[in-house]
């Protein structure tokens, strides 16, 4: 691939990818998604906002390279926020970034790229890709602890082979310094760590004024006794400690969420603790998957070795140890080493250690 488009989102990380491949001798331009964003006043600036998009544009300016702003807000609101919203309704916690990133980033905007006549796309992501049998192969990067290969396991294997990572063998310490060094305007600019279309106000907020926050309704235990109320399902998530309003004699966690009967059970902390999932979207980025893994069931968990049956296009996943608070709607991600396997999204998850 000689011709990429580096998707710009006006950070740091994107804008050293390009700076990387054009140093590389690619012919590279800038595409930066224009998602109807604005922030809050006083609060600072996500991806994909109009400040992002001239931070992207300064950078491509400095670079010497085109850029393009492309809105894609109506297909963000159908694609992703859509979904993440009918999500909390059923009671579930999604992760809109994984949506995202199957559909918008490595969906419509590699084949927009493609049909402008690029090679592929490039992204600031902290992935990487390599070849076996002539397959594409996503990879963890160098730099661990910004690891995004958990975002990205829902990306067709197809559109793998038409991208690149320039920063996989970067950690982030040193694409700050290179940044600095190419005087590029954003090389000091901080991260934005928030779901892009979440306002400052929080995610209760949004769903609110998304209809998606049910009336308040019963928190009980798992014997069914009722022991207080909560405010809207959707305000909750499973593992959930503070906020319950409830009095007991020992801490209380969410174990479950109720959408059919509009309320919470809770539990004590053992309880949040269980072996098997099933989920569901499975998405291969191997040709078959092993016996055996590693599983991450979020992007802060550490990962545990499980076992891996299929069965009627779902995935059925066993710990060998119990794991605690796996949550319908996020995403269970399987590794062998440094491969990424694939995974799917937790549909079920069978509370109990036998």
């Amino acid at each position: 691939m000689k011709r990429i488009a580096v998707a710009m989102s006006g950070g740091v990380d994107s804008a050293v990818a390009a700076l990387l491949l054009r140093d590389g001798g690619y012919e590279v331009a800038g595409i930066t998604m224009c998602l109807g964003i604005a922030p809050a006043a006083g609060e600072r600036s996500k991806c994909c906002g109009p400040q992002e998009a001239e931070d992207a544009r300064k950078v491509c300016l400095a670079l010497g390279i085109p850029h393009q702003g492309v809105d894609f807000a109506a297909d963000l609101e159908e694609r992703v926020i859509a979904p993440f919203v009918t999500e909390y309704r059923r009671g579930r916690t999604p992760n809109p970034c994984v949506t995202c990133n199957r559909e918008i980033k490595f969906g419509l905007l590699l084949a927009l790229a493609r049909s402008w006549g690029f090679d592929g796309i490039a992204t600031g992501h902290y992935a990487a890709l390599s070849l076996r049998a002539e397959k594409p192969e996503l990879r963890r990067p160098k730099d661990r602890r910004k690891d995004q290969t958990y975002f990205l396991y829902a990306v067709e294997r197809g559109a793998l082979a038409r991208v690149l990572f320039p920063l996989s063998d970067l950690v982030k310490e040193e694409v700050r310094r290179i940044a600095r060094r190419a005087s590029l305007p954003v090389s000091e600019k901080p991260e934005s760590q928030d779901i892009c279309f979440i306002p400052a106000e929080g995610c209760a907020a949004f769903l609110a004024g998304r209809g998606a926050v049910t009336g308040p309704g019963e928190i009980v235990d798992q014997a069914g006794r009722v022991l207080g109320r909560h405010r809207g399902i959707a305000c909750y998530t499973i593992g959930q400690r503070g906020g319950l309003g409830i009095s007991a004699p020992k801490p209380r966690y969410v174990l479950a969420i109720d959408a059919a009967r509009n309320r919470l059970v809770v539990g004590d902390k053992a309880d949040l603790r269980s072996v098997d999932l099933v989920a569901g979207q499975v998405n291969r980025l191997v040709d078959a998957f092993p016996a055996e893994a590693w599983g991450k069931i979020r992007y802060a968990h550490r990962g545990a070795r499980c076992r891996i049956a299929e069965r009627d296009g779902r995935l059925l996943v066993r710990f060998t140890e119990p794991q605690e608070a796996i949550t319908p709607g996020q995403s269970i991600v399987l590794y062998a080493d440094d491969t990424v396997l694939g995974g799917g999204i937790i549909e079920e998850v069978s509370h109990g250690t036998d």
